[in-house]
């Protein structure tokens, strides 16, 4: 065992796991794709385009570009790393490897934050899209059971039945599960497409004027946060979910190909989308409209009257939201078992079932918490906490791939980073740009949160430790009785 300044190192390629602690290897690249994919697209672009133009203006467009070039400069630094080290846990297995197990708990921490709020969240949106789409087909639901006690109601049970629901579909199987995602993201792929080739005509040049209305940078006007790189901040959370396939590394049949061609190939496309989506919406709108709406692009096609669109749209939004749910619960799942077959969570948790090759016991856990925060907490202002934990996860993951370049420069890599120190480094001060352009008191949620994860780790995780207990990463021994 090696220990480094940041605690012990796990060995990279150590793996030698007992047979109920092994994940089933069931998944190919076009599983790997459509799992990027069906985490991007999703709550992003079809909520976030009204909420980055209320902050940037048509500028929105720009701040898009931005954050998928900070994304695309992490998702090479995960390409590189993913390939190498082809083991579940992403961003903390990679930490764990490279720089120590103290940081690898602060990453693994923020990507609990990450994956449950971003679940919450969405499943609360894919609430409120429901009962909109519903009424809309005439259909009324008790408002006591759409909300939860901060709402006026008792609980948001869409939401709650909506988490529930993904998480049975995992504890089902993986590929069951990536197989299903598939489908829904072809159909959410096509009602894009179908809002880009209606609305794109409509295109008005003066709707981009004044293109910059609040500038660059990130200030607060109007008890708002404005500028161009506070949009970045928030619609950031449109493309992370790429580092989600990097989470299911074990699971792929061909990791050096497929692990490549997913991560890079799902955010390209995915870049590719937003760009699109967001010159026809701004151009056929003006974005004062679309800054207040919760559904912005059925807005853009009911302005061009086009109802029946709109309202298939809306119904898209029913299915591109379970997706992200299902991937981010995915990711969160992988998350908690790794920590926990690595001894820093009871080591218990880390059993996989027998018959579909899932770790049935956390992701069930998982689903229970994300749909008790879903279904009674108010989540408008800490779900921005979600995009704090990814970009400490993506600051890792660059640091990392520079430092193992530097450490073990003759280590085969399937994938590697063109340009690795650059695009690093550009990787880092764009996350940590990003970061400082979150509201202060975000980012004083967001330390709060990483004192008590350090607390859990100094006053329980520590001692328990594997690679601490027993030098070793792995064990072959059966779990604790």
């Amino acid at each position: 065992m090696s220990t480094g300044f940041w605690g012990p190192i796990k060995p990279i390629g150590a793996g030698h796991h007992a047979q109920h602690q092994q994940l089933r290897k069931t998944l190919s690249w076009p599983h790997l794709i459509a799992l990027g994919v069906g985490a991007i697209v999703g709550t992003g672009i079809y909520t976030l385009t009204g909420v980055g133009a209320d902050r940037a203006g048509p500028a929105v467009i720009l701040a898009f570009a931005i954050a998928g070039a900070v994304c695309a400069c992490a998702a090479l630094a995960y390409a590189e790393l993913a390939t190498l080290i082809p083991t579940a846990g992403s961003a903390y297995t990679y930490t764990y490897s490279v720089l120590g197990e103290t940081l690898a708990w602060v990453v693994g921490w923020s990507l609990i934050l990450e994956y449950s709020l971003a679940c919450s969240t969405v499943a609360v949106g894919w609430s409120g899209y429901l009962v909109g789409w519903v009424q809309q087909a005439g259909i009324s639901l008790p408002p006591m059971l759409l909300a939860g006690p901060h709402g006026g109601g008792i609980v948001n049970l869409p939401a709650v039945l909506v988490a529930l629901a993904i998480a049975g579909m995992l504890i089902a199987g993986t590929r069951e599960s990536a197989t299903l995602n598939i489908v829904l993201v072809v159909i959410k792929l096509t009602a894009l497409a179908a809002f880009v080739a209606l609305a794109l005509p409509a295109f008005q040049s003066d709707h981009l004027q004044p293109f910059m209305p609040y500038g660059f940078v990130s200030h607060v006007e109007g008890g708002m946060t404005r500028g161009v790189m506070a949009a970045a901040a928030i619609v950031f959370f449109a493309f992370y979910g790429f580092d989600a396939v990097a989470t299911s590394a074990e699971e792929a049949r061909n990791p050096g190909r497929d692990l490549t061609i997913g991560i890079v190939g799902s955010m390209a496309v995915c870049t590719l989308i937003y760009m699109a989506v967001a010159v026809a919406a701004i151009g056929a709108l003006d974005y004062r409209a679309l800054a207040g709406s919760s559904e912005p692009l059925a807005l853009v096609l009911r302005t061009l009257e086009h109802p029946v669109a709109a309202w298939l749209v809306a119904g898209a939004a029913l299915v591109a939201l379970p997706s992200v749910i299902l991937v981010m619960m995915y990711g969160q799942s992988r998350i908690f078992f790794v920590m926990a077959r690595d001894g820093l969570l009871p080591r218990s948790l880390s059993k996989v079932s027998e018959k579909t090759g899932s770790p049935a016991r956390i992701t069930a856990i998982t689903g229970v918490f994300v749909a008790a925060v879903a279904g009674f907490f108010r989540l408008d202002e800490i779900a921005e906490l979600a995009n704090a934990g990814t970009l400490i996860a993506f600051i890792a993951v660059a640091g990392c791939m520079m430092a193992l370049r530097r450490k073990a420069p003759e280590m085969k890599r399937v994938f590697r980073c063109p340009q690795p120190y650059l695009v690093g480094t550009l990787a880092i001060i764009g996350c940590l740009y990003l970061l400082i352009s979150l509201p202060e008191k975000t980012l004083l949620r967001f330390g709060l949160w990483n004192l008590v994860g350090l607390a859990l780790y100094f006053a329980y995780s520590r001692g328990r430790s594997l690679l601490r207990t027993t030098g070793h990463a792995a064990s072959e021994e059966g779990l604790p009785e």
